[in-house]
C-alpha cells in the first residue's frame, strides 16, 4: 500500500524545514510520497521545500492558490496524490521518529486513524498552560454539547477511497473542517482509531493576540458545527449552559496571578466571544 503524506503550505518558511527534516529521517520500507499543496505562499517556503527533493525522492509541489483555504489545499493535494492511504500534516509541526511506520501500519488495519499529540518539545510552559495538551492519551472529546470524538486534521490518516467517498474536506469551513470531516466519516459508520505509537510534536501559537484570535475562530465555527449537527443527533444546549461558562470565566479573571493564567483566560475569553458572534452570524442559540 503506497502512502501519500499531504501538507497544506502557506507562508511556512519559519518552520517547514523542521517538518521536512523529520520526514526525511523517517525509517519506512514501504513506498511513500510527499505532496506539498501550496496555497499561495509569498515567502521562501517553496524554495526550502525544493532543497529536500534529493532526500525525499517522491516529493512534489502542487498549486492550490486559486482558493485560500486549508481544506481546499488538502483536497487539491489529495487529488494529486497517488497513494492508497493518505496522511495529513501541517507545515509548522514535527513528526517524531517512527511516525510514518506506525501510521502506515494502522492504515493497513483500519480505514480512519489519528496519531498521538505531544506539546512539550515545541512549546514553552507559558504557552502550554494556556491550552493544556489535547489528544495525548486518546481522541479529543467534544463536550459542549456532548457528541462524537474527533482529532486534529494534522494527525489524521485515511484510506483514499473513503476520503473520496465522503467528498473530501468541506471547504466552506475556515478552521474546523477537520472536526466536520471526523464526524461525517463516523456518522457513515467508520470508526476513528487512535494510534498511540505514532507521535506528532504539535506547535501552539505563541502571541497572546494569536491565542485570542484562534480561540475566537474555533469557537465561531463551533457554532456552525452545532447548527449543522443538531439535526444529526447532537443534543441541544439550554440557556443555563452559557451562563455557567461565563461565570467560570469571570472567576478565572479574578484569579490571574501570572502570564500563564492570563494566556489561559485570553483563550477562554476568545472562545466565549466567538460563541456570541457565531450565534448571531448563524442565527442559532449556541452561546
Amino acid at each position: 500500500m503506497k502512502v501519500s503524506v499531504v501538507i497544506a503550505c502557506f507562508n511556512g518558511a519559519d518552520f517547514i524545514a523542521n517538518q521536512l527534516e523529520a520526514l526525511a529521517n523517517q525509517r519506512y520500507a514501504g513506498p511513500w510520497e510527499l505532496v506539498i499543496s501550496d496555497n499561495g505562499s509569498t515567502d521562501e517556503s517553496l524554495a526550502i521545500v525544493k532543497t529536500y527533493r534529493e532526500r525525499i525522492p517522491e516529493l512534489r509541489i502542487v498549486d492550490s492558490s486559486d482558493r485560500q483555504s486549508r481544506a481546499h489545499a488538502r483536497n487539491v493535494g489529495v487529488d494529486a496524490a497517488t497513494g492508497d492511504a493518505l496522511l495529513f500534516l501541517d507545515q509548522d509541526d514535527q513528526v517524531a521518529s517512527g511516525w510514518l511506520a506506525a501510521m502506515s501500519k494502522a492504515l493497513h488495519e483500519n480505514d480512519f486513524v489519528a496519531c498521538r499529540v505531544e506539546t512539550e518539545k515545541l512549546n514553552k510552559p507559558l504557552v502550554r498552560k494556556s491550552r493544556g495538551c489535547f489528544q495525548k492519551r486518546g481522541l479529543q472529546k467534544y463536550t459542549y454539547p456532548s457528541f462524537l470524538p474527533h482529532a486534529a486534521g494534522c494527525t489524521l490518516g485515511i484510506k483514499r477511497s473513503l476520503h473520496k467517498e465522503i467528498g473530501g474536506l468541506d471547504e466552506t469551513f475556515f478552521s474546523l473542517d477537520d472536526t466536520d470531516y471526523c464526524w461525517r466519516i463516523q456518522l457513515r459508520g467508520t470508526k476513528l482509531h487512535f494510534v498511540p505509537d505514532a507521535v506528532l510534536h504539535y506547535r501552539y501559537r505563541k502571541k497572546f493576540t494569536d491565542l485570542f484570535r484562534q480561540a475566537f475562530e474555533y469557537s465561531e465555527e463551533n457554532v456552525k458545527l452545532y447548527k449543522r449537527y443538531c439535526t444529526l443527533g447532537m443534543p441541544m444546549l439550554t440557556w443555563k449552559d452559557p451562563i455557567l461558562r461565563w461565570k467560570q470565566l469571570i472567576k478565572r479573571l479574578y484569579r490571574i496571578r501570572n502570564k500563564g493564567d492570563l494566556a489561559h483566560c485570553l483563550w477562554l475569553l476568545g472562545w466565549r466571544s466567538g460563541r456570541l458572534i457565531g450565534s448571531i452570524k448563524y442565527k442559532v442559540f449556541a452561546l
